[in-house]
This record gives C-alpha cells, structure tokens and sequence, in this order.
C-alpha cells in the first residue's frame, strides 16, 4: 500500500478527516467477530490506503483480498465485500457468492458501499436471489487527502456522467462531501460558482443546509472563508496542454496514483530488472515538496545544486577535524541523501521523455494553438498525425484542444478528420468520437469563437517568459505551462483578489452559468466581502490566521493546477491559504480516456 502522506502542516486539521474514516472502517470491521476476510474493490484501493495502514488490517484478524472475476480463496468463514455502488461489482459478487453455495460453502456475506448504497445495486443481488444471504452496510468514504493541501473525492468518472450521460449523481456525491466537511470546520459562507455543475452543486449544498443543518455554535466560526466550484467544462484548454512542472511531467509520463508511481526498479538503480517498485510522492518527503511544482527545467539545477553541496560537504569533512555539532549537521544532511538519489533517477528517466523530438514538437504546435497563430498548419500537423497513425489519444488530446480554441471545426473540416480517424483507427472509436462530439470537445463550428478575447483580457499567454529559465524566480503562474496562464487558476485569482464582477463580461463568454451568494446567517467584515465585488481582498481570519479558500475542480484538476494555485497562495498580497478539492487527478490523456467506449 502506499505511503500514507503527513498532514501536519495542513491550513485545516485534515488529520481529523482521516482518523474518522479510519475509524468508520474499524467500527464495521469491530462489529463482525471472529476471523474474516475483507475483498476491497481495486479501485477503491489506493484510496484506502491513504487512510488505513495494511499492518493495522492484520491487528482486527482481518485478511486483504481484492475483488477480481476469480473465487475468493479464504478459509474465513465471513467475507466483506467494500465496493463502489457499480453494477458490474454486483454481478461479480454474486458471482463468488454463488460458486460458494454450489461448492457447499457455508458463509457469512456483508457487503459495504462506498461512499453510500444505492437501490438499483441492490436489486441486482435480488435477481440473482442472493440478497437474503446478505448483511448491507455504508461506509461513507467522501473524502480523501491526498495531501496535505489536495482532498479528492475520488469521482472518476464524474464529468462524463454528466456532460456526456446526464447523470447527476455524482454532483450530489460532491455536495455531501463539501457538507461533511463543513460539519468538521463550519459553514462556508461565500460561495462562487461558474459551470453547469458547479451551479447545481452549491444549489445541492444550500438544500442540504436546510434538510440537515449544521449549527454554527456547534462546530465554531467558519474555518473556510470562502467556497469556489469551478466546472472541468469552463476550462478544457488547460488539461489538454502538456504540464511542464515537475510533478505534472511525472503524471504525464508515469501516471502518480494516489500519491505514488509505480516504475521499473531499474530505473531507481536496482538491478532486478522487470521488477516493479513503487516510489512514494508526497508532501512527507521534503525535497519533494520542495522541488514538485518548479518547472521541470530548472529541477536538474537544484537537484545538481543539492549533490555539489554535500559532495563539497564530505570533501572538508575528509580534510579537517570536526566538532560535534558539525558532525551532526553532517550526519542530518546525509539523512537527505536517499531522496536526493531518488528524485535524481526520477528526473534523468523524465529527461529521456521531455528531449524527444516528437515531445518538443508537441509543445510547439500546443503553444501555436493557444496562441490561435496559424489555423492551417495546426490542422495540417493533426491530419499528419492520423496518417503516420500517432497513438489515437495524443492525436484525439490535440485535436481537443484545437476544436476548443476555434469553438468547433469548420463542417468541411470537422467531417474530414472524422473521416480519417475512423479510417485510420477503426470504426469502434465511432462511439468515443460522440462521446466527444455530446461533451463539446469536438465539434462543428456554430460561432465565432471568444478565445481571443479571452485569452487577452485575461492575460493567458506572457510573452516575457524566458525560455531557457522559466522558474528563475517567476513571477506569475504562467510558468507551470512556460508562457501559458491556466484560464481556471485566472479565475481563482480574480476571484480572490478583487472578486469576479470586473470580469463579468468574460465569464459570460465562457461555458455554463455563474453565480455567487452568501450564505444567511453569517456576515463578514467589508475587508472580507471579496464577494460582494468590491476591490479589497481577503483578509485574516479572526484569531490572526490567513484565511482560507477551497476551490473544487468539478470534473478532475491537473498537478500543474495545484502548482500555480499554491504559487499564487504564497504571492506577497494574496493573504489566503488555498486547498483544492477534486473530483480526481488528471491530464490530458485521462481526461480524454474516460470518453472512449469499450464496444467489446
């Protein structure tokens, strides 16, 4: 399992967060006697454990099996199924359950849904005449810190539910989680919300105030100043650019899940080779925080800085006599030593990746489109790729973000590259492109398109970025992208600063509705009123702490995101601390992933 990340330096005590999930789990676990065995759905298992440690497990007599299509093999005489409420799962637990009974196997069966049970699933277990062998529970997982500053409510698929199924279920999902919280450090009082769902979600949260209030003089002040939804749809562009910061290169490249990568262990210089290893990425190593939103360019710089320094360390420790306290200072440094080599081989194996050709010819031609320079050779690089047959989803990421930027392809145009990606690439990717086609992402043109306009008003693209040093001692959040300004963390920071009625006329030009509202009940001083579209920002809380803002990504956010988020939180004026809440992790390629149809 993974290395469960410290929150101690978290704006909140999410510390507390993970001690109640914790302790849900082991309530059920208590309550079933005896030896048994716990059968965790495979996805579900990374977000475990973030919360639970595998040694603890072993404490309550507890056997771990995961969820697959193949018998449990256990000798418990009680099996705990711990599944999302999925259909699939369903068959596949009546499945084992099942196979049992055939096989005269007497058993006890306790099935527990993630976050909560659904009726739908449980009918499943009634066709298949098994629900009375069944004892059903919830275990309400809403909320998982991934970091000390990053909580994911572990929504996978949540903006194709809704932009492409219609299905709403997961925005009441995000609005119960934003609830618990809330029940933990008081009600928010702003919220700011653009998108279709963003809307939804804060109209879900003022009902859940109603039907289940939480009382301000039971839980204190509100330790959350202000709440931002951001719709994933507001934003498209960001997520289909390549990341260009340390921790966004290494999803790009070798997809971090759940604050970990798993790599070849030749790469961290072990010599099993074919040998998996699984490298911990989170705020608990130090170097890490410290070099995991620079961009990538200068991350060679600091890590060359880092080895020089105590190689010149151990040369004066070589020639001269030490004092004690030298020795220890000495000996603390080389403490630093395993993760300096470890983020060295990460970074040189990153490096193999970002020198290519093909990588940088991608950037170029990403800059050119966001840009808006030249329509024809951007249309021309995309039909290039389709015929050399470039994976489909680097061609499908790209021609996303070109259709985005121009509001849609031409009809001539749109037709002929659909054409050519079905000739190319098959006919079962018909079912993906209208997947695409119903979120907006690829499409005909039916407008003119406002990404000028935006892009200027907004100051998305920074001509001044020197190419060669994009970190040295940047000054604006357009470094996670070298030159690029993400248009959502633009948001945020108009909406931290000087509150969203100055630009108005730009949020209308940008997909969904918006809306911004106080909550009754609660006032705040005019220096705090950022909502009410004055010109002062956030101030301090009352007991002298910065205030503190949550902006949730509905629909998945990027590492790259994060980065600037956390630049702009440690800006000099910006008087805030930012946590981000999300649905998931993601980038372009995942992103784009969750809209293909598996016809098989």
């Amino acid at each position: 399992m993974a290395q469960i990340p410290s929150l101690d330096n978290a704006p909140i005590n999410l510390t507390s967060l993970r001690e109640q999930s914790n302790k849900d789990l082991f309530t059920i676990l208590n309550n079933i006697r005896g030896k048994k065995c716990l059968v965790i759905d495979q996805k579900l298992s990374g977000s475990l454990a973030l919360i639970v440690q595998t040694s603890q497990l072993k404490e309550y007599n507890v056997e771990l099996r995961y969820l697959s299509t193949e018998p449990v093999e256990t000798e418990c005489g009680k099996v705990i199924y711990l599944v999302r409420a999925q259909l699939d799962l369903m068959k596949t637990i009546s499945s084992q359950i099942q196979n049992d009974i055939s096989k005269g196997l007497q058993r006890e069966y306790f099935v527990y849904f993630v976050p909560r049970r659904l009726v739908v699933c449980e009918k499943i277990f009634e066709e298949e005449k098994i629900h009375h062998l069944l004892t059903i529970g919830e275990y309400p997982l809403y909320t998982v810190p991934l970091d000390e500053d990053v909580l994911s409510f572990e929504l996978d698929l949540a903006y194709r539910d809704f932009h492409v199924d219609g299905d709403a279920s997961s925005l009441w999902h995000i609005a119960k989680s934003i609830h618990k919280l809330e029940s933990s450090f008081g009600v928010i009082p702003n919220v700011r919300a653009k998108g279709k769902a963003s809307v939804r979600v804060a109209d879900i949260l003022d009902r859940m105030q109603v039907e289940d209030p939480i009382i301000s003089s039971d839980v204190g002040p509100p330790e959350i100043n202000t709440l931002i939804l951001l719709d994933r749809e507001v934003d498209m562009v960001t997520p289909m650019c390549s990341q260009l910061t340390y921790e966004g290169l290494l999803d790009e490249f070798l997809r971090v899940r759940n604050g970990s990568v798993e790599i070849d262990s030749s790469i961290m210089g072990a010599q099993q080779e074919g040998k998996k290893t699984k490298v911990p990425l989170n705020s608990s190593d130090k170097l890490f925080k410290e070099i995991r939103d620079l961009n990538f360019e200068v991350v060679g710089q600091v890590l060359r800085q880092k080895a020089t320094s105590m190689k010149q360390d151990y040369a004066e420790m070589s020639t001269t006599n030490q004092t004690v306290s030298e020795l220890k200072d000495f000996v603390r440094k080389l403490n630093s030593l395993p993760e300096i080599t470890r983020h060295i081989n990460l970074a040189q194996h990153l490096s193999t990746f970002t020198s290519k050709p093909s990588f940088l010819g991608r950037l170029e031609i990403e800059q050119t489109i966001v840009e808006g320079l030249s329509y024809d050779i951007c249309f021309e690089y995309i039909e290039e790729m389709i015929h050399k047959q470039d994976p489909i989803i680097n061609v499908l990421r790209l021609l996303v973000l070109f259709s985005i930027t121009n509001s849609g392809l031409p009809k001539k145009h749109f037709d002929y590259l659909r054409r050519e990606l079905l000739h190319s690439y098959g006919f079962e990717h018909m079912a993906t492109l209208n997947n695409l086609e119903k979120a907006a992402l690829f499409k005909k043109q039916d407008s003119k398109s406002n990404w000028q306009t935006i892009k200027r008003t907004l100051q998305l693209v920074l001509e001044d970025i020197d190419a060669d040093n994009p970190n040295d001692s940047p000054t604006d959040i357009s470094y996670v992208f070298s030159g690029y300004a993400p248009l959502s963390i633009r948001l945020v920071q108009h909406a931290v600063r000087s509150g969203w009625r100055p630009i108005e006329d730009i949020l209308k030009l940008l997909p969904g509705p918006h809306m911004e509202s106080k909550r009754s009940g609660y006032s705040s001083s005019p220096s705090t009123d950022a909502l009410a579209g004055t010109t002062t920002s956030l101030d301090k809380a009352a007991d002298g702490r910065r205030s503190l803002v949550l902006v949730v990504f509905i629909g998945g956010v990027t590492f790259a995101e994060i980065s600037a988020l956390r630049f702009l939180s440690a800006q000099e004026g910006m008087p805030c601390d930012i946590i981000v809440g999300t649905t998931k992790m993601l980038n372009g390629h995942t992103l784009i992933q969750s809209f293909f149809e598996d016809l098989s």
